[in-house]
């Protein structure tokens, strides 16, 4: 709309620019005159003019030179120069300085008119074009599914954020996120499914990030997160807080309700060994990389060993540099196992899925037996295994026929000894898996009975392993309180009885004595206001 549009005139003939003025509004233009370069710089630095008609003869300058200043201060500008001294020179300076039309003096008001409209014409499809470009250039830098940042834009906008802070002596932090077992959604579900996910988990961190802090997604189920101004302690601090959120959060909350764990990782600069944003970016990827070693759903500071502790361990020689090679080469095997352990989780949670109808059997299961074991006061590496156990217990399901598996009836006779094999068929997968083999014994044996007439091996009393005992446990009490093909759900006090009344027959009078202990402790708990 016309009246949208503003003119700014620029001539030292005051009576002249006077009535272009009246001629203008009429037209629906809101004109502004002045007869000074210095006093038209002003007024184009202050608000924007679609037009200026600028006279080439000004009493503290020349036209020429007012034009190249107007599109120094915005090149959306339209520049039209006039005058009552024309000469070839002035037109061409005047053109190649990026003025649209070159107008004589006495001013044609139907010239005038005619240039202003093409001039406008042009000028609407020169900002339509630049806000074409610039939407473009928004989506190349966009990902698609999430809406986040993506590494394109990552790559641009990190040296400069780095930049930024070396010159004003600031701090810059970076967090690494990946999300832990993401693969098993996918595969349970499926990738669309996973897709929407990735898409909630990415509006889940939009929504935690403070203001000026910048989410990226990575690639795949990684995510970082640029914090300008935030040094590595307060990095640590939010890291925490958002770690513990993303514990605590239910993804899909209508629908599946999906609860995931996150592995973080935070590099920060200044810090020794970071001098450019390519040594950022590498430190908090091994820092992520050193918290999935460790075992996932944890957050680690990268810490850089300097060339002079390097050489002072050189120095020592010996038993040091053995112990020190020693443990990189048990690092290499721990990220080995991590990304295999991952996988067989992934297999675990599919059958899970199947079985159980519930995405939190493995989670909940882990939750219960790591507590009653630390009842027990068993060892680290017995509490590794009894976790894993609890998340890998049925895996043998894999080799049972859906038809037994899902059956709603109950079962006859000969498919309840081809249900009963899925102890072993999980023991025989992970005894070729050195790491797991602490974990095999509680798979064979976690349908045993503490009367000596469950299986495989009608194992009594304490003759079954400790954490096989847990297990069964665990097991039935979480069975009891989920949905089967054949039966409703119980109550938790309905489950709590069963699991009591079997004390000394099915189950272990001690571990049921923890494991109830536990669950009373966990009602006290909720109910403390």
């Amino acid at each position: 709309m016309q009246n949208d549009i503003s003119i700014l005139l620029v001539d030292d003939d005051i009576p002249m620019c006077e009535g272009l003025k009246d001629i203008l509004v009429e037209d629906g233009y809101k004109i502004t005159c002045v007869n000074t370069i210095t006093s038209a710089k002003r007024e184009l630095a202050d608000k924007f003019y679609n037009v200026a008609l600028v006279d080439l003869k000004l009493p503290d300058g020349t036209g020429v030179e007012l034009a190249k200043e107007v599109k120094n201060i915005n090149a959306d500008t339209i520049v039209i120069v006039s005058t009552g001294f024309a000469s070839t020179e002035s037109c061409i300076a005047a053109m190649s300085d990026g003025a649209f039309s070159y107008l004589q003096k006495p001013l044609n008001i139907d010239e005038l008119k005619i240039t202003i409209k093409k001039a406008l014409k042009m000028q609407e499809l020169s900002l339509r074009n630049k806000e074409l470009l610039n939407r473009l250039k928004e989506l190349s830098l966009k990902d698609p599914l999430t809406g986040l940042y993506n590494y394109r834009y990552l790559s641009e906008r990190l040296p400069a954020e780095f930049k930024r802070s070396k010159r004003y002596v600031l701090a810059i932090s970076l967090i690494m996120l990946d999300i832990d077992y993401f693969k098993s959604i996918n595969d349970i579900y499926g990738h669309q499914y996973g897709d929407i996910i990735l898409g909630e988990i990415a509006q889940f961190l939009i929504d935690a990030i403070r203001g000026n802090d910048i989410v990226v997604r990575y690639g795949g189920e990684e995510f970082l997160i640029i914090m300008p101004d935030t040094d590595k302690d307060g990095a640590v601090t939010f890291g925490k807080r958002l770690l513990k959120k993303i514990n605590e959060h239910i993804f899909d909350p209508e629908g599946k309700k999906i609860k995931i764990k996150a592995s973080m990782g935070i590099a920060g600069h200044p810090d020794p060994g970071i001098y450019t944003e390519s040594d950022l970016l590498n430190a908090v990827d091994k820092a992520l990389l050193n918290a999935k070693e460790k075992g996932g759903n944890r957050l680690t500071v990268f810490n850089f060993v300097t060339v002079k502790e390097t050489e002072e361990i050189i120095r020592e020689g010996g038993e040091d540099n053995v112990g020190k090679l020693k443990d990189k080469m048990a690092k290499t095997e721990k990220r080995a196992n991590q990304t295999l352990l991952e996988t067989i989780y992934a297999f675990a949670k599919t059958i899970e899925a199947k079985d159980y109808y519930t995405s939190e059997h493995g989670e909940n299961m882990v939750s219960i037996a790591t507590e009653i074991g630390k009842k027990f006061n068993i060892s680290h590496a017995e509490l590794e295994n009894l976790e894993h156990a609890a998340m890998l217990h049925d895996l043998g399901k894999v080799g049972i026929p859906d038809s037994i598996l899902l059956k709603k009836e109950k079962l006859a006779e000969k498919e309840y000894e081809i249900i009963k094999k899925h102890t072993s068929i999980g023991a025989e997968i992970l005894r070729g898996i050195h790491f797991l083999s602490g974990v095999v014994p509680i798979v064979l044996h976690h349908h045993e009975r503490f009367d000596g007439s469950g299986y495989p091996g009608k194992l009594g009393g304490k003759d079954t392993p400790l954490s096989a005992r847990i297990i069964a446990v665990a097991d039935v009490y979480e069975a009891l309180i989920a949905d089967r093909p054949y039966r409703k759900a119980c109550s938790k006090k309905e489950a709590l009885k069963i699991i009591e009344e079997g004390s000394g027959t099915q189950f272990d009078p001690e571990v049921v004595k923890a494991f109830l202990e536990i669950m009373d402790r966990g009602d006290r708990e909720s109910k403390q206001p």
